[in-house]
Order: structure tokens, then sequence, then C-alpha cells
């Protein structure tokens, strides 16, 4: 650890505060990959681990894979004057004062967020992440998280994602309507009993722990508590069954012994899912952000309504340059053009250099984000709990 400690203070002092990542590549096994992510056509058939369908991103998170490396969905450090490979939980446990901030980290244990690019051909099953208070019987955090669909990519075949269950079954209290789904385990007719919503480019979604989903097939980036826990609620998928040990894989022991399948219904937040306004309650508009604005570029809140984590857009416009300064770390991910973060060369699609950690003491100062292209320069900024407190919140809607 301390050596680790030294590299990383090394690193910091050298490249001004910031540290360059590596692409942490996620396969799945039951879904087909929507391969939008930038990999030659050969890589995204990795064999019995499935497929690549995800990019994880300044992550600290382990990948809950039934078959994988032990190192799936670290992020590892690039640019270090060592031959020693450290993945970034290895820096943030050994030097969380150095990247996270003294203060911040007093109060902190890692990151606290999972960003994430998900490419699939097929519309994720049906499913849920299990809330606190479930997460932690079986060791794991709950799962928050938001999306934001991109403008400029294929959204693919079923652009359109399943929300929670129509207002009526909560109304009427029929709870019992989809346990006969999850006993039988034969086909997808469970989505019958939700509602879907289309994945519009440049806008996204705000869903809490307990709510049930059905992600279509926009490309998507994902900001999320540091968790991977799901129950899967959907049998058929794609062609095929997935396999039902998706349905208990975060059901403690106890509780699949004791209650089957309706263990799954009493982990539902009932009341959310069955909103009747679940649009206007969870949709995520680009927010202008006018404390920000200047002549070279301009800033929206995208990832916000939480305190778990908030994010923003960052475009640079060509031949123009931005001034930044943040309250605290934060990722950064390279979506379009090219240039250079206070002097870090960086290119969208160029894996060597388009994903960078901003730790605390240098995000705090004014730093310059230029556009050296001829399109815009399209940044995505992560950040992890309780450091934006001034990010937006929805305004919730009632009858």
């Amino acid at each position: 650890m301390v050596e680790i400690k030294e590299i990383i203070y090394e690193t910091l002092s050298k490249n001004d505060g910031i540290l360059n990542l590596k692409p942490a590549w996620v396969a799945r096994d039951f879904l087909p990959p929507g391969k939008r992510l930038g990999l030659p056509e050969k890589d995204y058939n990795v064999g019995e681990r499935g497929f690549i369908c995800e990019r994880w991103l300044a992550s600290v998170t382990k990948a809950d894979n039934a078959v994988g490396p032990d190192d799936e969905g670290y992020s590892y450090l690039s640019n270090l004057e060592t031959d020693r490979e450290i993945t970034l939980k290895e820096a943030v446990d050994a030097a969380p004062d150095l990247i996270m901030g003294k203060e911040y980290s007093k109060t902190h244990t890692g990151l606290g967020r999972l960003c994430k690019i998900y490419d699939f051909g097929a519309r994720i099953p049906y499913h849920i992440h299990q809330m606190e208070k479930d997460a932690r019987l079986v060791g794991q955090n709950s799962k928050d998280e938001a999306y934001y669909f991109p403008e400029d990519i294929d959204t693919g075949p079923h652009p359109e994602t399943f929300f929670g269950v129509h207002p009526y079954i909560v109304d009427e209290k029929k709870y019992d309507i989809l346990l006969p789904y999850l006993v039988e385990w034969k086909d997808d007719l469970i989505l019958r009993h939700s509602r879907a919503y289309l994945n519009v480019p440049g806008e996204g979604f705000f869903l809490p722990s307990g709510i049930l989903h059905a992600p279509g097939t926009a490309l998507t980036i994902e900001l999320q508590e540091d968790s991977d826990v799901f129950a899967m609620l959907q049998a058929l998928n794609a062609g095929k069954i997935i396999s039902k040990e998706l349905l208990f894989k975060d059901v403690c022991k106890e509780d699949r012994e004791k209650k089957g399948e309706r263990a799954l219904l009493e982990q539902l937040d009932w009341e959310a899912n069955g909103d009747p306004y679940f649009y206007e309650n969870h949709h995520l508009a680009n927010i202008f952000i006018e404390e920000t604005k200047q002549d070279g570029g301009e800033e929206h809140w995208i990832y916000y309504n939480t305190h778990k984590f908030s994010g923003k857009r960052l475009v640079v416009k060509p031949g123009q340059s931005f001034t930044s300064q943040e309250k605290g770390v934060y990722s950064v991910l390279v979506w379009r053009g090219k240039g250079s973060f206070e002097g870090h060369k960086i290119e969208a699609g160029n894996f060597e250099c388009d994903e960078l950690l901003v730790s605390h003491d240098r995000a705090v100062r004014p730093l310059t984000v230029k556009n050296e292209g001829k399109e815009n320069l399209l940044i995505i900024k992560f950040f992890g709990p309780d450091i934006n407190d001034d990010a937006p919140k929805i305004k919730p809607y009632k009858k």
C-alpha cells in the first residue's frame, strides 16, 4: 500500500493532479452485443463469458459475473513510470486523501459511484436493483442509477424502456399478478403489466432502486451507485430463456428457501412502481448551467435529482477553450472531438486518451479544456456522492 501511494503521489505530481485510465471491458452472457463500443468486430465475442457489452469508466467496482477474470470491471491506470499494473481501486484504497481530498476521504469510502457505457443488441430483461435494506442482506450496496442517451449514435431495434407497473396493480394491491411469471419462468409476458417510454437521444431518466425496468437498445451512458446488484424477473429475452439463477442472484439464502419467488415481490418499491406520473417524476432533461456559461462552450446537468451522484455534459466549440472548476474529484469521458485537458491530449474513440480522473486538489482549481478539432468537443463529467449539493432536483408531480 505504501509503495502504491508513493507511485500515485509521483504520478499526480508529474501529471498536475490528473490520472489517465484504460478502458474496462465487461462481458455479459444473457444478451447479444450492440457492437457500438468502438472495438474490432472480433473482440466482442469472448467465448463462455458471452460478449463485450459494457465499458466501465473510472471503475473501482468488480463485475459480479459467474465466469470471468478476477479483475473484470476494474479500471487500470495508464502512463505510469513503472512496469507494475495498478487498478484505480488499489490507487484509491492506498491514497484516498491524494485522489479524493483530505476532508472528503474522511467521510467517504471509495469513489462511491460507477459509470458505464452499456451496449446491447436487444432490450435488457425486466429486472430490479435491490433497495438498501435488501442489498445489505447479501453484502451489497443498493443501486440507484441514471441514464443518458447520446444524440449521435444509432438507437438500435427497440429504443424503448419499460418502467414500473400499471398503476391499477398498486391501487388495487394486486401484487401477486406478477408471481405466476416468476414461478413458471417460460416467457416474456410479464412485460404486459408495464409501460414503455421512448429513449430520446440527448435525454435520460433517473431510477431509484426497487423499481422494475427493462432498458431499451439505445446506447446508454449510465451513472449509478457503486454496485452490481440485481434480480432478473423476465424469463425469455432475445429468443432464449435466461438462467433462473439470475432471479435469485442477490436474494439471501434464507429468504429464497422460505419465500421462493415471492421474495422478489417483497423487494419492490410498489408505490414508486405504480406512480401514474412516472415519466414526469423520473425524466432527465438537459439543464443549462448558467453559472459556467462562457464564449468557448457551455455545460448542462444530465445526471441529477440525488445526492448519491451527479454529472455534466460539457461542449467546447471548435478552436475555442473552456475554463473548468469543480467542487471535488471527478472522472471524464471524451465522447466526441479532440483537444487537450489541462495539457493532456484527449481524443474520442482513442482508448489511450479518452478517459481521465481529476483528483480533488486539481478539480477545485481552474483548468483549461481546449478544442483542437473541427467539430464540437463533447465531454461527460461524472461525480460521486455529496460533491454537487447544488445539482437540480425534479419537482415532484402529483394530482
